[in-house]
């Protein structure tokens, strides 16, 4: 029998410590004491997260610049390619008949000077002997500086013939990794296939694009003065990958955009993340976490603050002993037990902890340390009948 009345003033003093842990519970002492606490500072760490797309620093879709079948396909997936290396090559057969053709049209050209070359300088000598006057030496010059026009049309001609030849292999225009591969040998492509024939992805470094709310970003720039201040202030933030494993090298924030999205109210950041074991693929989705560390904030826990209209309040305790329902601001970031308060309340100022449901903006209480309400509440646990302590449990 004296086990179970250990067993009930036990379980009841639980009860009425969880019940003072929550907003609305207080024992009934049956006087004005209640638990009240100064305000100091501790340090605090929290952290965000933001949902994110990971993307190559360069991602850059491979197309061809001239229709044709595919004859050869010299990549991979996944393969890592250096820039100006052959991926495709693309039926040129056409291409280099009109490499020839433009060929054959430079080198007739090229006899045409010549013949209007020799009859210029022909022309000059019977002029200088007076053979011929001033209308044949002029048409013979003329002749002439046209078929050197000629020519240099046929050689532009013959540039972009061996131009368009060379677009029939397809070169990577920059070093990375090859993505899909969606055609093979024989798929007639041109330059409005979709899909493109693949990627390349320079993935030595990853972007990783996150958006923040213009609040966000606003109270940041505020802080540090502008929005370029604010983002190299950002600490170093961390990559959770999509298995819920944390990526195990750091991240900088290095870009934000200028412009606020007007459908979501947010404006898109931009993190680069080192990859050295290529294990952050293109196209992949994450978290990115940003952590809040601040060695001189105001903790206080959330079941001394009551919310009314989306803003929160407390009661604090005047010098004479009254408590005052005073409205706090808290940092948006919090650990589900405490908030971090950023304006209302400052160090010194004293606070109820427990009980403030209980009171009203005004009244006049008789401070106690946590310690002593503790004590209260054992006390009164004790003091109570097993039935008063069932039927509390009960309620």
């Amino acid at each position: 029998m004296k086990i179970s009345n250990y067993l009930l003033v036990a379980a009841f003093a639980a009860l009425l410590a969880s019940c003072g842990g929550k907003r609305g519970g207080m024992p009934n002492f049956g006087d004005d004491e209640y638990p009240v606490v100064t305000v100091g500072t501790s340090s605090s760490a929290s952290q965000t997260t933001y949902p994110a797309t990971i993307k190559g620093v360069q991602d850059v879709e491979i197309r061809p610049k001239v229709a044709g079948f595919i004859t050869k396909v010299n990549v991979k997936e996944g393969q890592s390619v250096g820039a100006g290396q052959v991926l495709f090559v693309i039926d040129n057969a056409t291409y280099q008949a009109a490499v020839r053709q433009a060929q054959a049209a430079v080198n007739t050209a090229k006899s045409q000077m010549n013949t209007a070359k020799l009859t210029y300088e022909n022309n000059q000598k019977l002029y200088e002997q007076k053979i011929i006057g001033d209308y044949e030496l002029s048409t013979a010059r003329n002749s002439y500086e046209t078929a050197k026009a000629a020519v240099s049309q046929a050689e532009a001609g013959l540039a972009s013939a061996k131009e368009t030849l060379s677009f029939c292999y397809v070169k990577s225009p920059s070093s990375g990794v090859i993505g899909n591969l969606p055609y093979k040998v024989g798929a007639m492509v041109s330059a409005s296939s979709v899909p493109a024939l693949t990627t390349v992805s320079n993935n030595s470094s990853m972007e990783v694009y996150f958006s923040m709310t213009e609040k966000d970003l606003l109270d940041m720039a505020k802080t540090s003065g502008t929005a370029q201040a604010a983002i190299s202030a950002m600490p170093t933030v961390k990559l959770q990958l999509a298995d819920g494993t944390i990526y195990n090298h750091p991240g900088k924030v290095t870009k934000m955009s200028g412009v606020i999205d007007a459908a979501t109210g947010s404006a898109q950041l931009i993190a680069v993340f080192q990859n050295p074991e290529r294990l952050l693929k293109s196209g992949g989705s994450g978290s990115i976490i940003v952590p809040h560390d601040n060695s001189s904030a105001i903790v206080i826990p959330q079941s001394c603050v009551s919310e009314v209209q989306d803003k929160k309040f407390m009661y604090t305790v005047t010098k004479d002993n009254k408590v005052k329902f005073t409205e706090i601001t808290v940092a948006p970031q919090n650990d589900g037990n405490n908030y971090v308060v950023t304006s209302g309340l400052n160090v010194g100022d004293r606070y109820v902890t427990n009980g403030i449901t209980k009171l009203t903006d005004g009244q006049e209480i008789k401070p106690i340390t946590p310690q002593r309400y503790q004590e209260k509440i054992k006390e009164q646990a004790k003091a109570m009948s097993a039935g008063e302590i069932v039927g509390a449990m009960k309620k």
